[in-house]
């Protein structure tokens, strides 16, 4: 007698390989990155300084400590950082209320009209990538979005925990954005 249930006899997929998934998404990103930051007119914010304006877009006003540990990277690193970012004239800075010595750093509204032009003309870019994708194709990436939203959920390290100043892969970058070693 002949099956007529072919899910029974179907092969299952093996769920791929969490290393080989890892390197094509990081080779992807690698890829995808310096074509949008390639076509921005603003030359002088960098990928680190855009990241750093990020963060405190979401999580400021913060102290260069705070900031260094949401960003991984040194503290030296981070101090010249917001040097530059203030004297660019995006970011604004004030007495820590709890410790005078100390200072917050927050975006000021110049800072935040560039973040906000930024993300509007990146995201543009990579919509039109996107709409250059046939629907079967949509519909993947659509899918995979969830995944990838979980993979950044809880992935900065919390304000005050210690970290190492540089990235797990590689060494730290300087406040421009480009490794250490490079310099």
């Amino acid at each position: 007698m002949e099956r007529t249930d072919a899910t029974v006899d179907a092969p299952v997929d093996p769920a791929p390989e969490p290393a080989e998934l890892a390197g094509r998404l990081r080779a992807v990103i690698q890829q995808l990155l310096p074509l949008l930051r390639g076509r921005l007119p603003y030359r002088d914010l960098t990928p680190s300084r855009t990241a750093a304006l990020a963060a405190l877009a979401a999580h400021g006003p913060l102290r260069i400590s705070e900031l260094a540990a949401r960003m991984n990277i040194a503290l030296s690193t981070t101090s010249r950082m917001v040097e530059l970012l203030d004297d660019r004239g995006w970011i604004a800075r004030r007495p820590d209320p709890t410790d005078q010595r100390a200072s917050l750093v927050s975006l000021n509204d110049d800072g935040l009209a560039l973040l906000r032009a930024v993300r509007r003309e990146t995201t543009g870019l990579l919509a039109e990538r996107i709409g250059r994708l046939a629907p079967d194709r949509l519909r993947l990436l659509q899918d995979a979005l969830p995944a990838l939203e979980d993979l950044v959920e809880g992935a900065q390290p919390a304000p005050g925990r210690p970290h190492s100043g540089r990235p797990a892969d590689g060494p730290a970058d300087t406040e421009d954005g480009h490794p250490a070693e490079d310099r």
